[in-house]
């Protein structure tokens, strides 16, 4: 989660915890920016996280090989690894805490950059607004809350209308959202604004309140029957990760149903 912040104001210190087994990140509170299970690393912990690999429903294997996963904001870095070492997909992840990146790198199993990963220390929404970067990225992951995780730290329209041109053409994003929070409604309408609401949906909230919103550049959700093959093939291959894909099609539905 990397948080966007005035070049003169302080970024917030990282401290890492760890209880039975599972290893957190902090950025200068109590609030968990992302969790690793120290004996199955490349398990995703965190059931939101989990659901945010939800886009995997629009996109076919075709898709996954030939394209790019963005990341804005590292958190621990769980979605970074999975799309590098379970997907295999080139994958860059952005984030404007260079503490963050040394500690994923230091506790969290982050590689080092290479062929098929970049970390790039910036801010995520000048990224997304740099049109050298249109059209780069087939699955983008957005998590972007800093240390008091009350709203988005980055959600304007601007910043959505520069993600949906960051993605090709029936490219997909994420976003974590807190669906209990006051400002859920003004995000969606945001996302919906920059996508269009019929290629917009959402799954159920969590226990804790994390809402994932999913949204498609120029492309609807496919059709149930393609939805439950993807999602079967999704566990037979990812499911021993943490990835209940079938358990998501009961979670799917319009945005604003």
């Amino acid at each position: 989660m990397a948080p966007r912040r005035p070049a003169a104001a302080p970024l917030p210190p990282v401290a890492i915890s760890e209880y039975d087994g599972v290893r957190s990140l902090h950025l200068g509170s109590i609030w968990i920016q992302g969790s690793m299970r120290i004996a199955q690393p490349d398990r995703i912990e965190l059931e939101y996280v989990q659901r945010m690999l939800a886009a995997l429903l629009w996109l076919d294997d075709d898709a996954l090989r030939d394209g790019l996963a963005v990341h804005l904001g590292l958190g621990a870095a769980t979605l970074t690894r999975f799309t590098h070492r379970v997907l295999r997909m080139p994958t860059l992840a952005v984030e404007i805490n260079p503490a963050v990146i040394e500690a994923c790198r230091r506790s969290f199993r982050l590689p080092h950059d290479g062929p098929m990963l970049q970390v790039l220390r910036s801010d995520a929404g000048a990224w997304v607004a740099d049109a050298a970067n249109a059209g780069c990225a087939r699955l983008l992951l957005v998590d972007l809350y800093d240390h008091e995780a009350a709203a988005p730290v980055l959600d304007s329209d601007a910043f959505y209308a520069g993600c949906r041109e960051v993605l090709r053409a029936g490219g997909v994003m994420s976003v974590n959202l807190f669906g209990r929070a006051a400002s859920f409604a003004r995000s969606l309408a945001r996302i919906e604004a920059a996508f269009g609401a019929a290629h917009t949906c959402a799954l159920r909230p969590t226990r804790e309140g994390n809402q994932v919103v999913l949204a498609a550049r120029d492309a609807c959700l496919p059709d149930r029957a393609t939805l439950r093959a993807r999602a079967a093939a999704i566990e037979a291959r990812c499911g021993r990760f943490g990835l209940p894909a079938r358990k998501w099609l009961r979670m799917l539905r319009p945005a604003r149903a």
